[in-house]
């Protein structure tokens, strides 16, 4: 049975559907959002750093361009979103400090710092001493590290609730359904079947769907995104009062070639991760990914094993071929995309929703965007075809 039309509509509630619905439906567009379980997905797991600098990989100097916009807008969309919700998001501008125990790892540290500085980025170097002194907690052995200040935090789980709660407010309508099949007509995108056997037309469609958005039935071959899961393994320790304060700010570290952050919240919540996995569908935690956190943590901050274990979560990053996002308009006329933001989702959210609105409302992505287009991957039909 076919329901009433809407402006658009967003498959998948994570956080990255919610915020673009929740800009559309600020912009006067009529919205629904298609998903069984919304405010879930990867942000349950996910440790919420806003890490544009200690996060810069070689290669992928163009993403820096978007995830400083984004951070940037950090503090504003903070406020407006916990004023809109009426609850906080744990957004904190705590910074960060990225430390090495070895010569090896000191050394892949020194060559990201002179990457920083190429690209024009404000970050200190310490000796283990000066790391030491800002975060007592560090062990012995740390032989240097990063101290940089504009690297914030924000909780994921706090942030998905307060979107959902916004959405409403806005009048997004949610049906909690799977989204089985795009549905087209004349070569442009106008509706979605829902496994409840409902379809729910729409003048435009916004594939949100994290690491499931390449499964999608009726995709044209040519539109379908490279999207692929990359599962991530994370901890949770309790910090009790009499621990506190355990870390100051978000804390990283490449121990023996694997990388492993400690990120405390205000709340007594000490997160750990992550590992990345190319396992597939798999979200199983195992005793060895357990074992390498909480091995790796414990040579960076020994007193660690003393805190209470509370929650131990696998999740799966959506990651395209380059590492970064397919954003805006396809060459399906009437369907967009927000997805494969990889480690970066939450740092994204902001830009992401601004950027979707403005391709929803205008068919155009703003400059900041436009290296990110969800075209770069598209291959013509023809070559589908052979």
């Amino acid at each position: 049975m076919s329901e009433r039309s809407h402006d658009v509509l967003v498959i998948g509630g994570g956080v990255i559907g919610l915020v673009t619905a929740w800009r559309a439906a600020q912009r006067g567009l009529s919205t629904v959002v298609v998903d069984p379980r919304p405010g879930g997905g990867a942000a349950e797991v996910a440790a919420g750093m806003l890490a544009a600098v200690t996060e810069l990989h070689h290669g992928e100097e163009a993403l820096l361009a978007l995830n400083l916009a984004s951070a940037r807008r950090y503090p504003e969309f903070s406020a407006e979103l916990e004023e809109a919700a009426g609850q906080e998001i744990g957004y904190r501008p705590c910074g960060t400090l990225a430390v090495a125990l070895d010569s090896d790892d000191r050394a892949q540290l020194k060559e990201l710092h002179a990457l920083q500085h190429r690209c024009g980025l404000v970050s200190q170097w310490l000796s283990g001493r000066e790391c030491r002194k800002l975060e007592p907690m560090l062990a012995p052995g740390v032989r240097g590290g990063l101290r940089v200040d504009g690297d914030h935090q924000t909780d994921p789980r706090l942030l998905s609730a307060a979107l959902l709660t916004a959405c409403e407010r806005a009048g997004v309508i949610f049906r909690r359904s799977w989204a089985r099949r795009l549905v087209t007509a004349g070569e442009r995108a106008t509706a979605v079947l829902l496994d409840d056997g409902g379809t729910l037309p729409a003048g435009q469609v916004v594939l949100a769907g994290g690491s499931h958005s390449a499964a999608l039935e009726g995709i044209p071959p040519e539109v379908v995104p490279p999207v692929r899961p990359v599962k991530g393994q994370v901890l949770r320790l309790r910090v009790p009062r009499r621990y506190a304060p355990f870390l100051s700010r978000t804390v990283r570290a490449v121990v023996r070639g694997s990388a492993v952050y400690l990120v405390p919240r205000v709340s007594g919540e000490l997160v750990i991760g992550a590992t990345s996995e190319e396992q597939g569908w798999d979200t199983t935690v195992t005793a060895g990914g357990v074992y390498e956190l909480l091995r790796d943590a414990h040579e960076l901050v020994p007193g660690l094993t003393e805190l209470p274990l509370a929650e131990t979560r696998a999740g799966l990053r959506p990651c395209s071929p380059d590492n970064a996002p397919l954003l805006g308009p396809t060459a399906l006329p009437g369907l967009q995309l927000a997805t494969g933001h990889h480690r970066n989702g939450i740092l994204l959210t902001p830009v992401t929703g601004d950027v979707l609105a403005d391709a929803l409302t205008t068919g155009q992505l703003p400059e900041v965007a436009r290296p990110f287009g969800a075209l770069r991957f598209s291959r013509p039909r023809q070559e589908v075809l052979t």
